[in-house]
């Protein structure tokens, strides 16, 4: 794609260009897992492997990484935590050494971490993944941390150019978990110039002297650790959000100290906007626990589509996560995307370009060999709760579904899933409905006129509904209703009642053909 003008592609070109022509390319992403990983911090993963395809498609060997700073401290109890009160024993720990609340995993930190790796599974994401607890522990960062130290007043100097006040004289660019409580509640005493590093206990007054060789119990902060690891990693590319990118903040100081100390370039970088839920405003926090995760997207998202949401927007525009009516749209216009990359639906080129690209970005393991049979995210809708929610009975009702392959199956089961779960739990009231049961059901009261249009429109299903189209179907409503001298928008109310039991319902067309003739004949014949 060298002529792309896919985001993706361009900033691919970027790094290559900036970069030079190198035999294999890094590219960065990472965060905390001081909760549950939200769809926000997803957005800056996928927009990593969304370069990372691009650089791939380019004919360049790329490594993937994604760091999970669990070394961090353990800083506030989340709010989705039970045990708000007996989980304040673990402030000032490293996130590893928190329990997990469920008591699945070996820590709060390997919970939230096995979680969305499970998922980024699902949605064509496989970065390799580090984890900073085990490379400090493991004492991987002693030269970056004595080069730290070595340098510690020109550090000082780069962050007070964008501090408000100068850090103190005490001031060092390391901290320390103690050894006697395993909190960072601690003071640097003094460094020996070479390995060893003292310090006291603030909780228990004890003085200790760790080598930085052998003991992992020192930690450089943030706007440190992260330019010392693009040298360690030799980082390419890595964005950031905009919070990050804020003039001063933590990649401003980050480029500084990766140059200046560490004789490291920066990364190729760019910056992420935020991203809100329909109807929710403000940016989302894993320490508050009030948040969507890419799990809850995909409850209702098939894999592709939830790619296709990122590849199709600027990373640095904002966005929401629709989980009202727009779900339907945005199914509607993936699938409109799919038709033009096939050929099957006509636009301008350059329209049709950027979307044959999105399409191809979008794809969890690979683009299909033609176009598969597509199901009508709002029809697949009305089959499931026709079936009342179950999927392959609703999926067997949809012409080509026994035609697809496993993969084509599988994604469309998918699809289904996504649909009912929708429908069950984020739909309109309005949008729901379960088919009246005959046997149990008594009849709508009915006027003369709304009884003769009812038997007409039960002749019509028995003798022409298979051969008839929607729209045919459809129009014969219409001209029932003027037959019968009835408002059109009437003898409809009252064709929902009689087979939903509400006012309002599915497009009627489509909805007779899809019952068939003898579902809705057994309704109608009451009448």
């Amino acid at each position: 794609m060298a002529n792309s003008t896919h985001w993706a592609d361009i900033n691919a070109a970027k790094i290559i260009r900036e970069k030079g022509d190198k035999p294999r390319y890094t590219c960065a992403s990472g965060i905390t897992p001081s909760g549950t990983v939200h769809i926000g911090n997803f957005r800056e993963i996928i927009s990593v492997e969304l370069v990372v395809r691009a650089l791939r498609d380019a004919g360049r060997d790329v490594r993937f990484l994604y760091s999970w700073d669990d070394y961090d401290v353990f800083r506030k109890v989340p709010g989705n935590v039970p045990d708000q009160e007996g989980w304040k024993q673990y402030l000032r720990r490293p996130i590893t050494s928190v329990p997990d609340p469920a008591g699945r995993e070996t820590s709060y930190a390997r919970a939230n971490e096995v979680e969305l790796e499970a998922e980024l599974v699902r949605v064509g994401v496989s970065p390799e993944y580090i984890y900073q607890a085990e490379q400090y522990q493991a004492s991987r960062y002693a030269q970056g941390i004595r080069t730290a130290l070595e340098q510690r007043e020109r550090i000082r100097e780069i962050l007070n150019r964008f501090r408000t006040s100068p850090l103190p004289a005490e001031w060092w660019p390391v901290s320390v978990f103690s050894r006697f409580t395993n909190r960072d509640t601690t003071t640097i005493m003094g460094w020996d110039g070479q390995w060893h590093l003292t310090y006291r206990c603030d909780e228990t007054s004890q003085e200790d002297t760790i080598d930085l060789r052998t003991t992992g119990y020192a930690k450089l902060p943030w706007r440190i650790d992260w330019p010392m690891r693009w040298s360690v990693e030799d980082v390419d590319f890595e964005p950031a959000g905009k919070d990050h990118h804020s003039e001063g903040g933590s990649f401003d100081t980050a480029r500084h100290v990766a140059r200046d100390i560490y004789g490291q370039t920066p990364p190729v970088t760019f910056q992420y906007d935020f991203i809100s839920i329909k109807g929710r405003g403000g940016k989302m926090s894993s320490s508050s626990g009030e948040v969507i995760s890419l799990r809850d997207v995909l409850e209702v998202y098939q894999p592709e589509i939830v790619r296709y949401l990122f590849a199709g927007t600027r990373p640095n525009a904002e966005f929401a996560i629709s989980f009202d009516l727009d779900v339907i749209k945005i199914y509607e216009d993936y699938d409109r995307c799919e038709r033009i990359y096939f050929g099957l639906e006509e636009v301008g080129e350059k329209r049709a370009e950027k979307e044959r690209r999105i399409y191809e970005l979008s794809q969890v393991h690979g683009v299909p060999a033609a176009l598969p049979a597509q199901i009508p995210f709002r029809h697949l809708c009305n089959l499931l709760l026709i079936h009342d929610g179950a999927t392959e009975a609703a999926l067997q009702a949809m012409p080509g579904y026994s035609e697809m392959d496993m993969d084509l199956r599988e994604r469309a089961r998918l699809r289904a899933l996504g649909a009912w779960n929708w429908v069950t739990t984020f739909a309109p009231e309005e949008f729901r409905f379960s088919l009246v049961d005959p046997a149990v059901t008594p009849p709508v009261p009915l006027s003369e006129a709304e009884g003769e249009a009812v038997r007409l429109l039960r002749n019509l299903v028995e003798e022409k509904l298979d051969e008839l189209s929607e729209k045919d179907v459809q129009d014969g409503i219409y001209g029932i209703a003027r037959d019968s001298a009835l408002e059109p928008r009437d003898l409809f109310t009252t064709l929902y009642r009689i087979l939903v039991g509400k006012d309002q319902g599915p497009r009627l067309g489509g909805f007779f053909k899809t019952l068939g003739r003898e579902r809705v004949l057994a309704i109608l014949e009451r009448y």
